[in-house]
């Protein structure tokens, strides 16, 4: 038998599933290792190994593909833990990645305090250089300014360097020279130019996206290569790649030169996941529902596709490349509970993490969580958790409520239960920060509810915003690495064009996307030798507008006319209007190639087996202490209905059904729940 592996590395655990040629699927769990992720790695394909009655060497041996997300990067940038950065750019603009385009956060806010750059002012060193906007050589790259700045990198001893140099994104041959010579004289620094990472323009997003992508490039890097290396020695052979933001994989070596596109890896795997389950019949709109245990990933499909922006922040740094659209809470399973100003209940965003963890994981933890509050209200039954793997302490979860229930006023069960309310009412904010602000209207669409702790809360939280659907896989506590196994591989090629003010002649347009399509065609061609789709867009907007909106031209003949037409089609869609007599300008071409990976086999539908209640248990509800029936997940057969209250739980995930609620399993392998 042979496997196909995926792994999504959470702040508590790190899943692990493995599907094998038949169609059957395993998942198993390892506590994560903040210090070291690939410990974690390592130790869950361990249990994945033994739970399939084999030796880590043996799966190895027999798996023909791993996909890893990972929060490395995510948590170099959140924790400032990232590479002692420099920056070389021309001389007289280092302060640009400082004036962030002249805004603030908080822009009415007279006092508040000026982020603190990346990299700091004395690390960032004009190189006398200068570029016309056509590319043309306005100043030559001065040797002597070069060798001189090369002199203080050594000095400062700095482990990664970006090179931004203003216009490179037309003529990259100025960042390139002066990477060659950093490289030749300080071997063993990480060197990034931001013509490679972002060839457009808008100085602020390529500096600030060169300057992420050094200073997490060596964390990321060290640890690709330590986990490559750890598998190497423990017998695997297959190819490993890194889910990257825009959810398209890529091997190690590429997604440790592009850092930066791991800053969303590991939520990437959820919203793949939502989109093929979309293409089996869940439904071509989901909001998806990620809550783990330390945050909360919330993110749209709509008509079978996941939104893609750029220029997202993360640890208020902008970030220009493709990523998923994902709205991320400081809201999981570990999530403390705790006084805020006036006395005022709180839960997050701080997290118990993986250690010590809730109280009840009996590792040390002395705070109340929302796991700990999910015990004290029976909706967790102590002695299956992680199918029995894990015992939870009852007494350790009181222990760690009752200073919290005393300040207000209450028994633990009633603080646990108000703990409970306060978590689910700041996810539906969550949603409605991904949807209703976004001009979409969630109560059409249906709440895909997965990680570890979602189904616990997934009900009360559609039922906020007034949503009639929830569905709960099968799978839900390791959906995201599932989804990396449904994942592409992707390369992307970006390219202003030169002027940035008007739309090129038909004649050249063929010539630009085309030789962009065959760019992107033989970079993926190193890495795969398979089916390669391509696919192309535009950035575009109108004259007198300042930002652009990206135009999918797929099956579109690059003309002046059509590109046109297809920009107007677009802002009708996004915005109900369009301005037909308006000037049309073309910004940046934009071409992806996509490596198709074989498809998962789905295993056949087994015979349907009806089950009934395994057990009974006491849990509080919002109208009092009740007895609900308890059911087994993977008992249940295609079209058996569940009617709530009641509990369903398997070995990895518990779901709770409030009354009125009426589930039925489906047979695409989820928990479909209409909402009384």
């Amino acid at each position: 038998m042979r496997y196909v592996i995926g792994v999504d590395v959470g702040g508590t655990f790190t899943d692990v599933v493995g599907v094998d040629e038949e169609g059957r699927e395993y998942l198993a769990k390892a506590a994560s290792t903040p210090h070291d992720q690939s410990e974690g790695v390592v130790q869950g394909l361990r249990n994945l190994a033994s739970m399939l009655g084999l030796t880590l060497g043996e799966l190895l041996e027999t798996t023909t593909r791993i996909v890893h997300g990972t929060t490395v990067a995510t948590n170099a940038l959140l924790e400032r833990r990232g590479a002692r950065t420099a920056m070389l750019t021309t001389e007289g603009h280092r302060d640009v990645v400082a004036m962030r385009e002249g805004l603030k956060p908080a822009r009415y806010d007279l006092r508040l305090p000026a982020p603190d750059p990346l990299i700091p002012r004395r690390l960032r060193l004009g190189v006398r250089e200068r570029l016309r906007p056509d590319g043309a050589v306005d100043i030559p790259l001065d040797a002597a300014s070069l060798d001189a700045a090369i002199a203080t990198l050594r000095a400062e001893g700095v482990e990664a360097v970006a090179i931004c140099f203003l216009h490179s994104w037309a003529a990259p041959a100025h960042e390139h020279a002066a990477a060659e010579a950093v490289r030749a004289a300080l071997p063993g620094v990480f060197v990034t130019c931001s013509a490679d990472v972002l060839p457009q323009i808008k100085e602020y997003e390529r500096f600030s996206t060169a300057a992420v992508n050094a200073y997490v490039g060596p964390v990321v890097s060290r640890y690709l290569m330590r986990l490559e290396a750890r598998l190497h020695e423990a017998g695997c052979a297959a190819p490993v790649f890194v889910i990257l933001s825009h959810g398209g994989v890529a091997p190690i070596a590429e997604a440790a030169r592009l850092a930066a596109g791991t800053a969303l890896s590991g939520p990437a795997g959820g919203v793949a996941a939502a989109v093929a389950l979309a293409r089996r019949g869940m439904g071509a709109n989901l909001v998806t529902f990620d809550m783990g245990g330390t945050s909360t990933d919330i993110a749209l499909v709509t008509d079978g596709a996941a939104a893609i922006g750029r220029g997202r922040e993360v640890g208020g740094e902008r970030i220009a490349l493709d990523s998923l659209d994902i709205i991320t809470l400081g809201a999981g399973g570990g999530s403390i509970a705790h006084l805020g100003a006036g006395g005022t209940l709180q839960v997050g965003p701080q997290s118990a993490g993986a250690r010590p963890g809730p109280a009840c994981y009996g590792r040390g933890g002395t705070l109340p969580t929302v796991t700990d509050a999910n015990l004290l209200l029976g909706y967790l039954d102590p002695g299956s958790f992680l199918g029995g793997a894990q015992r939870l302490d009852v007494a350790e979860a009181e222990r760690a409520m009752a200073p919290l229930a005393g300040a207000l006023g209450l028994d633990a069960a009633q603080a646990a239960l108000g703990v409970h309310r306060l978590v689910n009412a700041r996810m539906a904010d969550g949603v409605r920060v991904a949807t209703v602000r976004r001009g979409v209207d969630p109560r059409g669409a249906t709440l895909l509810a997965f990680g570890g702790a979602a189904g616990l809360h997934a009900s009360a939280v559609a039922r906020d915003l007034g949503m009639a659907r929830v569905a709960v896989p099968l799978f839900a506590a390791g959906l995201s690495a599932w989804g990396m196994l449904q994942t592409e591989l992707r390369h992307e090629i970006a390219r202003s064009v030169v002027g940035a003010g008007a739309m090129p002649e038909d004649e050249a347009l063929p010539g630009l996307f085309g030789g962009l399509a065959e760019e992107a065609r033989a970079q993926l061609a190193q890495w795969y030798g398979g089916e390669i789709a391509l696919s192309r867009a535009a950035d575009m907007r109108y004259g007198e507008q300042v930002f652009e909106i990206t135009v999918p031209l797929d099956g579109v003949v690059p003309t002046r006319a059509a590109l046109r037409e297809a920009f107007h089609a677009r802002h009708r869609a996004l915005f109900t209007y369009d301005l037909p007599e308006e000037e049309v300008v073309l910004v940046t071409a934009r071409a992806a190639a996509r490596g198709v990976l074989p498809a998962l086999p789905r295993l056949p539908a087994g015979a349907p087996r009806p089950a009934t209640p395994e057990a009974e248990r006491r849990c509080l509800l919002e109208g009092g202490w009740a007895m609900l029936p308890v059911w087994r997940f993977e008992a249940l057969a295609a079209g058996q209905r569940v009617a709530g209250p009641a509990i369903v739980e398997s070995p990895t995930t518990t779901v709770l059904l409030q009354p009125g609620d009426a589930a039925v399993m489906e047979p695409g392998g989820w928990l479909a729940v209409s909402l009384g």
